[in-house]
């Protein structure tokens, strides 16, 4: 696409949300949704007429959207199909492989193009229904990001994206947007995932200045500025999440790092999101101190080593329930980690964090994790899923009642795996007491980030300097 086309659909892009098309076509997915059932059928056949008009309203909007979007033409085309099969076959299980198949956002990795996405599908952190949700976003694709994935670190399937605007199904903690979440009739191969690098960067900002606030960290001049630029830092989070997105099947990995369709310890979950993000720690350390790379990437290579720090122990740690929170454990297991090598202190009702240190010691834990997964291959699952435990207990102190803290004499070892993992508590390892006092003061901060997107960050912010 030339410059001067891609000028041309940003300027229209600049007022779809404005249309009446976009307006219309929001109310009749949302009225839409009230008949769907779970699996995205209209089950009762009482509200099929209703449903029909509501499916109507929703071609015709998105046929007056489509010439602002050339580049999707084709997807969009699809769509109004799949959406014409789903009424001839009586709204039952919606099937929308054809249209999925057709939209390839990965093709165009232009920095501000946008994209109409409907679909009906559930969203990851959200509800499980299989709605129809539609999502207005556009692309976050900065020329040092550009230089770094076609150099440094390939990943074809990564799209950075923000919000626009989106139905319910979005106004959560939901900050992905994976072709899995489609109903299909059968699974294609996945060539794209999208990560609204906006929400998280936006609920980043909230909870990183209440929290200094609450815990009366002085931040670093360049750390502080993450919270007062909201383009600044999610570019940052498009840059960290391209190293850790690729990072999941990169390394020496266990066969599958995921087990997928297996039942396993959530703590083991926990280390390979943790993984991945100490990756991409470690190596934006090393483009930092690399004087070949452009100024943009080492500037924002520093600012990611923040962004891990404070998003893993302020954010992570302290969100969602205490069942089986892999992600939380993550972020306890860092800060616990820090603060047991001394380069983060709680001393007299502040903390500090020693900086000129902290990237030695971050880097340590990296390669803790990797001489875990290195080992693995020659481990019976079993032995590694223990190694892996001991890891963990050798820094966050377990939940008193546990089983699996007595050691392997006292767990089911000659059975199936399946006896093994019915013994992890469902919160093996509990709050510090400096997280319980945290998570208290930090809950409604917390809460008030669900839906979030970098324009309400901003509202908020006018609102509160007001």
């Amino acid at each position: 696409m030339s410059l001067k086309a891609q000028e041309e659909v940003q300027l229209q892009a600049a007022d779809i949300r404005s249309l009446p098309a976009w307006k219309n076509l929001k109310e009749s997915v949302i009225d839409l949704q009230q008949v769907q059932v779970e699996d995205g059928s209209v089950s009762d056949s009482a509200n099929h007429a209703r449903s029909n008009a509501d499916i109507d309203n929703i071609i015709s909007s998105i046929q007056q959207i489509q010439p602002h979007l050339p580049h999707d033409h084709e997807y969009l085309e699809r769509v109004v199909q799949d959406f014409r099969k789903w009424q001839s076959a009586g709204l039952g299980v919606p099937d929308f492989l054809d249209s999925l198949l057709a939209f390839q956002p990965q093709q165009w990795r232009i920095n501000g193009l946008p994209h109409l996405v409907v679909f009906p599908m559930y969203t990851q952190n959200g509800s499980t229904n299989r709605f129809v949700e539609a999502v207005l976003i556009d692309v976050i694709w900065p020329e040092f990001i550009d230089e770094l994935e076609s150099t440094r670190y390939s990943n074809k399937l990564f799209v950075p994206v923000h919000f626009w605007d989106f139905t319910p199904g979005y106004d959560t903690n939901s900050a992905v947007l994976f072709p899995e979440s489609v109903a299909v009739r059968s699974t294609p191969k996945f060539t794209w995932g999208a990560i609204f690098a906006d929400r998280e960067a936006a609920r980043f900002r909230r909870v990183l200045k209440a929290a200094a606030e609450i815990t009366s960290l002085e931040l670093p001049d360049d750390a502080a500025a993450l919270i007062d630029d909201q383009t600044l830092c999610q570019e940052t989070f498009v840059m960290w999440d391209l190293i850790h997105d690729r990072t999941h099947m990169r390394g020496d990995l266990p066969f599958d790092p995921f087990m997928i369709k297996q039942r396993m310890p959530f703590f083991l979950y926990s280390l390979e999101e943790l993984r991945c993000d100490l990756t991409a720690f470690k190596e934006s350390v090393l483009i930092e101190r690399d004087e070949t790379s452009s100024e943009e990437a080492r500037r924002h290579a520093k600012l990611v080593q923040y962004a891990v720090i404070f998003d893993r122990i302020f954010r992570f740690a302290i969100t969602g329930s205490r069942v089986r929170n892999y992600d939380a454990l993550g972020g306890q297991l860092l800060f616990a980690w820090m603060h047991q090598h001394r380069v983060l202190h709680w001393t007299d009702g502040k903390l500090s964090i020693d900086w000129k240190d902290v990237a030695k010691v971050v880097v340590e834990l990296a390669l803790r994790v990797e001489e875990l997964y290195w080992r693995s291959i020659d481990r019976p699952k079993t032995a590694h899923w223990l190694a892996a435990y001991d890891l963990i207990s050798e820094t966050l102190t377990p939940n008193p009642a546990s089983v699996w803290a007595k050691g392997p004499d006292a767990l089911p070892l000659d059975g199936p795996p399946k006896g093994l993992t019915d013994q992890v508590l469902d919160d093996e390892f509990p709050l510090s007491m400096f997280y319980e006092a945290l998570e208290k003061k930090m809950r409604t901060v917390i809460e008030s980030t669900a839906g979030i997107t970098g324009e309400a960050s901003a509202k908020f912010a006018n609102e509160v300097a007001e």
